[in-house]
C-alpha cells in the first residue's frame, strides 16, 4: 500500500512530495513515527500536533497530514487537508481494510447507560450465537482477551486497528460506546455502522461542549452522519422516546431513510413494558416488542436498567435477533462492573455502588433504590475537580432531597480543593431541609443516624464510604456514587489506588472484627 492510494480517500486542499513511498503504518503520537509511517498532526487536549511535525519528519515519516501552514521541513510527503481526524478515520479504515464492514456493528451513544446497554447487547450476541467484542469505559474484550481502557472511544487509528484485530481473532459482532467527544472528533469516522443507540441525554460534559444544544448536536451525528454514511445495507436507529432529545431524534430521522426503533416505558414506542416487577432481587415481566411479547427477568436492578432492557431488545430486534435469544442473553447477565453493583454482606444491608456522576443520572439512580429500601437510604458522592462547576449545587439538592443521609466526598478533586468542591455541592444540600450533623449524631453501630435524616462532610472517600456503613443498620441501603467501576482517584496530579467496593469491604470487614 503506497501513500497515493490513500489521496482520493478525502478532499486535499494541497500535497506535494514523493506519494510512491510504501507505507507501514499510521500515527498521530510523534514519538511513535518511525520510516514509513503517515504522521497526523491532530489537536489534543494538552498539545497541538502540528507542534510536532519536525520531530515527526526527523524521525523519518513518510508523509504528514495537516491542517495549517507552517514551517515545517518538507523532507517527506506532505497532505492538507480541511479537518485532520476526518481523514485520518478515512485513512485509518483504508490502511486496516475497513474491517467493519464485515462486522454487525452496533454504536451507544448518550449521557447514561451506554456501558450497561452494551454489556447487555454482548450477552444478547451471546446467546444469539455469534462471537461479541465491546470497546467501552470499562475495558475493550474480545476472544476471551480483556484490555484496560483508556478512553470511551479510542482514537480512529486505535479503534480500526483494534477492529482489525477483532475480526482476524473471530469477531462476528462488535457494540462500542461512542462518546459526544468521539463524535466531535471524528474518532468514528470510517465505521460502518448497523445499529445507532441513543440512550438519553441529560447535562454532563459542559466543561467541552459550550452548551446542551452543542452536546445533543454531537450526540445526534452518531445519527444524522456516521450511520447515515455507512455502506451496511439494512440500518436501524434505537431511541430511547421518553427523553425529550430521544423524541427530537426520532421525528429528525423520520425522512432518513433509516429503520427507527423507539423504545421507553410509554405505549406509543416500538418497545415499551407491559407488566413490571422490581425488587433488591431484579426486574421482571413482560416486553412488547412491536408484534412480539417478550418474557424477561433480569438480576439488575432500578428503572434506569429497565430502560436499558428494553434499549437491548430494540437493538436485538433490529439485528434480527430471536425474541427467546434476546430473553435469554437478558437474564444471562448477572451483573456489570459499577453499575448498581451489589456488594455482598450478612448484616442485612444493600451496598451499591454505581457510576453516576451527573444530576440525571444521580437522580435515576437515587428515585430507582427509594421504592426498594425497607429502612433509611444513605448516599456517599461528590463531584470531579476541574469539570463542569454548575452541575455541584444541582447533585447536592438532588442527593438531599431522595436520601436519608448524605455523605459528601470528594470523588476525583484532581487540581482543586476539596474542601472548596464539596461547598459547591453543600449549597444545593442547603436549598432543602436537610441539617448538617455532627459525627457524635450519627450513633456508629447504634442503630444509624438518631436524628432520621440529615449530611456530613468528609473529604477523605475511604473515611466517608466507612462513615455511612458504619451508619447503615439492617434493612439500610447505601448508594456510593460517581466512580462505579474506577480503582483509583485523582488528587493533584498523582493518581492512587481507591477502589469504592474494596473499601465498602474492607468496612464491613472491620466491623466483623470491632
Amino acid at each position: 500500500m503506497r501513500i497515493k492510494d490513500f489521496l482520493k480517500i478525502d478532499t486535499i486542499e494541497k500535497m506535494g512530495g514523493d506519494f510512491d513511498q510504501e507505507v507501514g503504518g499510521l500515527c498521530y503520537d510523534s514519538r511513535r513515527v518511525g520510516p514509513g509511517r503517515i504522521f497526523f498532526a491532530i489537536p489534543g487536549e494538552k498539545a497541538d500536533g502540528h507542534d510536532f511535525i519536525a520531530e515527526a519528519v526527523r524521525r523519518g515519516a513518510a508523509a504528514v497530514v495537516f491542517s495549517r501552514e507552517g514551517d515545517w521541513p518538507r523532507a517527506a510527503a506532505w497532505v492538507r487537508v480541511k479537518d485532520v481526524r476526518r481523514t485520518m478515520g478515512l485513512w485509518a479504515a483504508h490502511f486496516h481494510g475497513r474491517p467493519s464492514e464485515k462486522l454487525r456493528l452496533v454504536g451507544v451513544t448518550g449521557t447514561n447507560g451506554k456501558t450497561t446497554v452494551t454489556y447487555l447487547v454482548e450477552s444478547v450476541l451471546g446467546a444469539a450465537g455469534w462471537q461479541p467484542g465491546v470497546i467501552g469505559t470499562i475495558n475493550y474484550r474480545y476472544a476471551g482477551q480483556e484490555i484496560p481502557s483508556h478512553h470511551t472511544t479510542p482514537e480512529s487509528i486505535d479503534l480500526q486497528a483494534m477492529m482489525s484485530e477483532m475480526l482476524r481473532a473471530g469477531a462476528e459482532a462488535v457494540a462500542i460506546e461512542v462518546s459526544s467527544h468521539a463524535l466531535a472528533q471524528e474518532r468514528v469516522r470510517g465505521l460502518d455502522f448497523d445499529v445507532g443507540v441513543f440512550t438519553n441525554l441529560s447535562r454532563d460534559h459542559l466543561d467541552y461542549h459550550r452548551d446542551m444544544d452543542e452536546y445533543f448536536s454531537a450526540k445526534s451525528k452518531l445519527f444524522t452522519d456516521y450511520l447515515k454514511a455507512s455502506t451496511k445495507p439494512r440500518k436501524a436507529a434505537v431511541i430511547y422516546g421518553d427523553d425529550p432529545c430521544g423524541s427530537r431524534l426520532i421525528e429528525q430521522l423520520g425522512s432518513s431513510g433509516l429503520e427507527v426503533w423507539s423504545y421507553g416505558e410509554g405505549k406509543q414506542w416500538d418497545v415499551h413494558p407491559l407488566k413490571v416487577e422490581r425488587d433488591v432481587g431484579g426486574l421482571r415481566g413482560t416486553i412488547q416488542a412491536r408484534e412480539q411479547r417478550i418474557e424477561f427477568h433480569s438480576p439488575l436492578i432500578g428503572a434506569a436498567n429497565l430502560q436499558n432492557i428494553l434499549g437491548a431488545v430494540g437493538i436485538g430486534r433490529a439485528l434480527g435477533v430471536d425474541a427467546g435469544l434476546i430473553a435469554q442473553g437478558i437474564r444471562r447477565l448477572k451483573s456489570v462492573p459499577g453499575r448498581l453493583e451489589k456488594v455482598a454482606n450478612n448484616r442485612g444491608l444493600t451496598i451499591l455502588v454505581d457510576y453516576a456522576h451527573s444530576p440525571d443520572a444521580l437522580e435515576k439512580v437515587l428515585g430507582a433504590v427509594r421504592p426498594l429500601t425497607e429502612g433509611k437510604l444513605i448516599c456517599v458522592f461528590g463531584c470531579g475537580g476541574d469539570r463542569d462547576r454548575g452541575k455541584r449545587p444541582l447533585m447536592g439538592e438532588i442527593a438531599a432531597r431522595l436520601s436519608d443521609l448524605v455523605v459528601l466526598t470528594s470523588d476525583n478533586p484532581r487540581s482543586e480543593e476539596p474542601l472548596t468542591i464539596l461547598d459547591e455541592v453543600a449549597a444545593g444540600v442547603k436549598k432543602t431541609p436537610l441539617k448538617m450533623l455532627a459525627r457524635s449524631e450519627l450513633g456508629f453501630r447504634a442503630g444509624g443516624a438518631q436524628s432520621g435524616r440529615g449530611y456530613i462532610l468528609e473529604p477523605d472517600r475511604r473515611k466517608a464510604i466507612g462513615i455511612a456503613i458504619d451508619a447503615a443498620s439492617a434493612g439500610d441501603l447505601v448508594l456510593i456514587a460517581g466512580k462505579g467501576h474506577e480503582d483509583y482517584q485523582i488528587l493533584g496530579a498523582n493518581k492512587i489506588h481507591l477502589d469504592d467496593r474494596e473499601v465498602a469491604r474492607e468496612a464491613l470487614a472491620r466491623q466483623a472484627s470491632a
